[in-house]
């Protein structure tokens, strides 16, 4: 399937989507196919598995329809698939209040097992915001993250940009809540 065919969004409703891209294996088999197609073969290579457990995970992202075979093609007698994700995002439901962000704890993962020198940019600020700073914080992060997506080069090494804008609870309320 051409990339212009490819849907924009994917989102995750079902029990057996949430449980196949709640596992970070298979989140970062996900982003080995973000950008191009790839076989069992170099998705074991990229994600540092065996073949046989990124074939499984495979399976299991397949069957769940976040990833779909792009195409195939005979070696030695044998036929190689190409997988590619099913849609250029993932949308995930809002795991409700007290719900862990799947996405976040994926990043964090991600972030711990990044190679320090190959560089990184992280940081956290405290801010005070009136309803409209934070609505228009929120657009303007967004928008620089499509702006950058839209840039994206596959021949380019892979890049991941996670933010996180929210109004944490505050102590007094946490105290209260433990009454």
């Amino acid at each position: 399937m051409p990339a212009d065919e490819v849907p924009e969004t994917f989102h995750v409703t079902t029990d057996e989507q949430l449980r196949a891209v709640s596992n970070l294996a298979r989140h970062r088999i996900m982003s080995v196919l973000r950008f191009e197609p790839a076989t069992i073969t170099q998705i074991a290579t990229r994600v540092g598995l065996a073949k046989g457990s990124s074939s499984y995970h495979v399976r299991l992202l397949e069957r769940a329809g976040l990833v779909k075979v792009v195409r195939t093609r005979k070696v030695r007698g044998v036929t190689e698939r190409y997988y590619a994700m099913a849609a250029r995002s993932i949308v995930l439901p809002d795991p409700g209040e007290g719900g862990p962000d799947l996405l976040m704890r994926h990043a964090v993962a991600d972030l711990e097992a990044a190679p320090r020198e190959a560089g990184r940019h992280v940081g956290m600020a405290h801010l005070r915001l009136t309803e409209e700073q934070f609505a228009e914080l929120g657009a303007r992060l967004e928008a620089l993250a499509d702006e950058y997506r839209e840039l994206s080069d596959p021949s380019l090494p892979d890049v991941s940009l996670v933010f996180a804008l929210f109004r944490p609870t505050s102590q007094v309320q946490a105290e209260g809540d433990d009454k």
